[in-house]
């Protein structure tokens, strides 16, 4: 395979409804989560959020800029969801233990969804009853250890990731 024909394989390109916002990831996600939590089926309006977990320096913004909104979560420390300015479409998140280095790429915004389905269902005790997995399905009833999930690859760019982190603020 060509590096020209490997770099389009490991890009994906998105963006919000009006196409004000445009992003490309430039690299295949670490993981990509469909979580069926209470919290995600709210912010989303839908029976589950379908995320790909990826490091934000591997996120260019190639059109407009997300804005930011606060959301509640269930651990307390809230949420940042980035938004379109003008059509409110989210197009990722970050969360608290993740803080800016790490965002959750709404999946349903990229131009091409197919091309990432999920790789493991969580919080699938809270999944509405009428939803039914493939039975081939990765499902958690909470959230999961990665190094039973994560690939190699995804676990050695989140150590590296996790050692370039800057320390929490004292307080």
């Amino acid at each position: 395979m060509t590096d020209s024909a490997q770099n389009t394989q490991d890009t994906f390109e998105g963006g919000c409804d009006c196409r004000q916002v445009r992003y490309r990831m430039t690299s295949r996600p670490l993981i990509v989560h469909c979580c069926h939590c209470r919290w995600c089926q709210r912010a989303s309006g839908a029976a589950f959020a379908l995320n790909a977990m990826i490091e934000a320096d591997r996120v260019e913004l190639l059109a407009g800029e997300p804005v930011p909104f606060m959301n509640p979560s269930e651990s307390g420390k809230g949420q940042k969801i980035w938004r379109c300015p003008n059509c409110a479409i989210a197009v990722w998140s970050n969360y608290a233990g993740g803080g800016d280095a790490m965002r959750f790429v709404r999946v349903g915004t990229l131009d091409d969804p197919d091309r990432l389905p999920p790789d493991i269902h969580i919080f699938t005790a809270s999944k509405q009853p009428w939803v039914q997995l493939p039975p081939e399905a990765v499902a958690m009833p909470e959230y999961y250890d990665a190094r039973q999930h994560w690939s190699p690859e995804s676990l050695a760019r989140g150590a590296l990731l996790r050692a370039n982190r800057p320390p929490a603020p004292a307080g």
